[in-house]
């Protein structure tokens, strides 16, 4: 019996950690259980995530559940990369009139259906699998795991593609807008997953300290000798001289377990600008031709703290390159192939690094 007193998504949530509880503990076998997926009229509906079968994808070296929910790992050489799989269902898209920061664009909200699941790079893809993918590194703030930037939206299309001869099965691309804002609310419908947005200054939104590196906190105890000046910026939360990308991980996740969604670097999404309108839309994409700008997403460190919005668009040319510009990947989940097997990962192989730091066993090499 659902309860009326906590919302229908705390409801939803509950019901996912209760379940993964059980299976982690033995009392229900992840091969043959059946997960929650939030909807727009009930919590009750379920479907099948890609580990429910017990046969997780081709691509992961390492899979398993948290209180996030699933999750999977590949790696390409010494890099490795954690997804978290996102379930279906719906959301608000934009922003209300009254949302400190907002812009027309970003209206009228709608509410947006997605009929199907995806993974998604739990942090924007860093330097370190970048060069195991590509060989270089075009960033300008050069450490490992930092994120890389200098990419342009087909400098990304070029990365998908090698990575697909690089690991077996595992098909990337970026998310659609729609994708993006959706994960990135991660169910709530306030300007940020951690709450409202207070504009104290041009760089001054307390609440984004926990969760995002932007133009107020991005010198904070800096730890590169190459630094974007910072002494022009008005009305930064903190005093600093210098600035630049921060490693990834390093702030608060969004409640499905996703870092970096907000700040640091601006996100490429697959497709360009969709006008919006007052009607509710299922898996809605923008523009896809060739000559189409392309909408990025999540505001940076160089940016004013109106950027670090789930709601905030932005549009440009798919070959610009700059040094407060990445990217994160999505998968459909539907890559043919799958490795046997029960959760948790291939058995008798050795321990290895997740993207947030854990130990998990893993797989062989890709």
């Amino acid at each position: 019996m659902w309860s009326s007193k906590i919302s229908l998504f705390d409801q939803f949530r509950v019901a996912q950690v209760r379940l993964a509880a059980e299976v982690l503990s033995g009392r229900k076998d992840l091969r043959v259980v059946r997960w929650p997926v939030m909807t727009s009229s009930t919590p009750t509906i379920f479907f099948d995530h890609p580990l429910s079968n017990g046969n997780p994808p081709l691509w992961a070296c390492a899979w398993g559940d948290d209180a996030f929910g699933p999750w999977a790992l590949f790696r390409v050489g010494d890099a490795r990369q954690k997804m978290r799989w996102i379930l279906p269902g719906s959301f608000r898209m934009g922003s209300p009139e009254t949302e400190a920061g907002r812009r027309d664009n970003e209206g009228p909200p709608h509410d947006v259906e997605l009929s199907d699941g995806f993974w998604l790079f739990d942090t924007p893809c860093t330097q370190r699998l970048w060069q195991a993918v590509m060989g270089e590194n075009p960033s300008r703030f050069q450490a490992p795991d930092r994120l890389v930037e200098r990419v342009s939206w087909e400098d990304c299309q070029q990365f998908v593609r090698r990575i697909a001869e690089l690991v077996p099965g595992l098909k990337l691309s970026l998310p659609t807008e729609a994708q993006w804002e959706y994960a990135c609310r991660a169910g709530n419908d306030t300007a940020t997953y951690a709450d409202d947005l207070q504009i104290l200054g041009v760089n001054n939104a307390p609440v984004l300290d926990e969760i995002a590196w932007y133009g107020g906190n991005c010198g904070v105890e800096f730890d590169l000798s190459e630094g974007e000046s910072t002494t022009d910026r008005n009305g930064k939360q903190y005093e600093f001289a210098k600035g630049g990308t921060r490693s990834v991980a390093k702030k608060k996740p969004n409640g499905w377990g996703l870092y970096d969604m907000l700040g640091n670097v601006w996100e490429w999404c697959l497709d360009g600008k969709r006008e919006y309108a007052a009607v509710t839309v299922r898996d809605p994409c923008g523009p896809q031709q060739a000559s189409a700008d392309r909408v990025i997403r999540g505001g940076s460190w160089y940016g004013p703290a109106l950027h670090v919005r789930s709601a905030f668009r932005y549009w440009i040319d798919p070959s610009n390159r700059y040094d407060d510009l990445g990217f994160r990947c999505s998968s459909s989940g539907r890559e043919q192939g799958a490795r046997e097997g029960g959760a948790g990962a291939a058995p008798g192989e050795d321990s290895a690094a997740t993207s947030d730091g854990n130990e998990v066993s893993s797989g062989g090499a890709k």
